[in-house]
């Protein structure tokens, strides 16, 4: 089975912490393993030189006038009693000798050999192949010479020895550390644990806000976008459920009504009043088809955010286009359809030409409707204080003030309305709109009758993404 990510497990951010935190632990740590061997090696050079200047100086006070008893002076040092030899004992190895050069006693063979004659003081030699250090200090009257000499190879491992025991102890104490970072990690997580347990909690039937002062500051952000999304799934959820409710409210009727007139055309004899029937019949069926073709176009705008593709839109174009559909039903009520365009150039959106088509036939059926025969309606396209727009107008009856506001909801069609709808026509313009960057206004005229018009704002050219309903 395919994982998450293309079959890639996500990563562990506990995981991720403790081995950044782990690895910065170790790297730390290997820095100060460094410097401490650095340090040391510093400090056991300086503690070395100054024990080869004490002991060349102690080396020359044995020096007298008859130099013979510096023939046995190694050996007599070798037998000295009451201290055993250690293993991190400095060992120096030493040669006196005469101011030409003439040596007259060495600590060992592995004392170096170079000329006793050299420059007085500090030098670096090689001895055997390896670097040495070496100390050349005489008397005062120059007739003798002392040569103090340590290898390289031995400070080092002095040094390594030191920077070991300062730095082992922690190395021991690694392990631990990094389980108590793990601990820390784990408990510092925890509000995170907490959190998706919270949000997994969550169910269609509880879609209520996260608590944010549960959750660490650097959470906050994601409590509160996660309690905007759970605002818009708990509205959206609401609107499915009323929608849904609503719709099988209203296709209810239309669908025993069919039914009703179906029974009584096969239950009469009188052709004339089958005939009836079986009218009434197709014109349920119509009003059953026009719902469902309301409904079908809501289901396909309300997923939307955006327009696919907007392209630029006349609006003279598309009122004229829209008056010449509507022309034949206006002229069976005895109704006067009219169009009026505001300027020669009106302007031009961009947007969707067929549900701008839709949002307008919307509006000329709903006047077309609600105007009694023999009435007027009119249809403007054009602009007003630099804002493009689109009117609908008719002389009818109006609508009650209290109920303006609610005339774009959905399946509302007003306490005092005779005529045949779904409650669903304004709903659907007022979505278009949205999506077109644009809003829908009603009112009722001044002179009497209703007015509704699409308004963009100034300077709009295209249409922004819309917020879901």
């Amino acid at each position: 089975m395919v994982g998450p990510l293309h079959g890639r497990a996500p990563a562990s951010l506990r995981w991720r912490l403790l081995r950044w935190v782990s690895l910065a632990t170790l790297l730390i740590w290997s820095l100060a393993a460094a410097l401490s061997y650095n340090q040391a090696r510093r400090e056991v050079q300086e503690l070395m030189d100054g024990q080869m200047a004490k002991t060349a100086r102690l080396l020359l006070a044995q020096v007298r006038d008859d130099a013979n008893h510096l023939n046995d002076l190694p050996a007599k040092m070798a037998s000295l009693r009451g201290v055993k030899t250690r293993r991190s004992e400095l060992v120096l190895e030493f040669r006196i000798g005469r101011g030409d050069g003439t040596i007259l006693a060495r600590s060992s063979e592995h004392a170096p050999d170079t000329p006793l004659t050299g420059a007085l003081g500090y030098a670096n030699i090689e001895h055997r192949g390896r670097p040495w250090r070496s100390l050349i200090l005489e008397t005062a009257s120059g007739a003798y010479r002392v040569q103090v000499a340590h290898s390289f190879h031995s400070r080092d491992k002095e040094a390594l020895e030191i920077a070991t025991k300062t730095v082992l102890p922690l190395a021991l104490l690694l392990p631990l550390m990094i389980g108590l970072i793990y601990l820390s990690v784990r408990r510092g997580l925890k509000p995170l644990d907490d959190l998706a347990a919270d949000v997994a909690a969550r169910s269609p039937e509880n879609l209520t806000a996260l608590a944010p002062t549960a959750a660490p500051l650097e959470a906050q952000p994601l409590v509160r976008a996660l309690n905007r999304l759970l605002g818009r799934l708990s509205a959206t959820l609401d609107n499915e459920r009323r929608f849904t409710a609503d719709a099988a409210h209203e296709l209810r009727t239309p669908l025993a009504a069919l039914k009703i007139h179906a029974q009584v055309a096969m239950a009469t004899k009188d052709p004339q009043q089958s005939r009836h029937a079986l009218t009434q019949v197709i014109a349920g069926a119509d009003r059953a088809t026009r719902l469902v073709e309301q409904l079908l176009r809501l289901a396909r705008l309300d997923p939307l955010l955006r327009l696919p593709d907007p392209q630029p839109v006349d609006l003279a174009e598309l009122a004229h286009a829209a008056v010449d559909d509507a022309r034949s039903a206006s002229n069976e009520k005895g109704q006067t359809l009219t169009l009026r365009v505001d300027e020669e150039t009106p302007p031009t959106i961009l947007g969707d030409r067929d549900l701008l088509a839709a949002a307008l036939r919307n509006l000329i059926d709903n006047a077309l409707r609600h105007t009694p025969d023999g009435g007027h309606i009119s249809v403007r396209a054009g602009s007003e204080h630099g804002e493009a727009r689109l009117a609908v107008s008719d002389n009818g009856p109006g609508v009650p003030a209290e109920e303006l506001p609610h005339l774009v909801e959905r399946f509302y069609r007003g306490r005092e309305t005779t005529a045949e709808g779904s409650g669903l026509g304004l709903a659907i313009v007022r979505r278009i709109a949205e999506l077109h960057g644009a809003r829908l206004e009603v009112a009722n005229a001044e002179g009497g009758g209703f007015v509704a018009t699409l308004r963009w704002c100034p300077g709009s050219t295209e249409a922004p993404p819309s917020p879901r309903p």
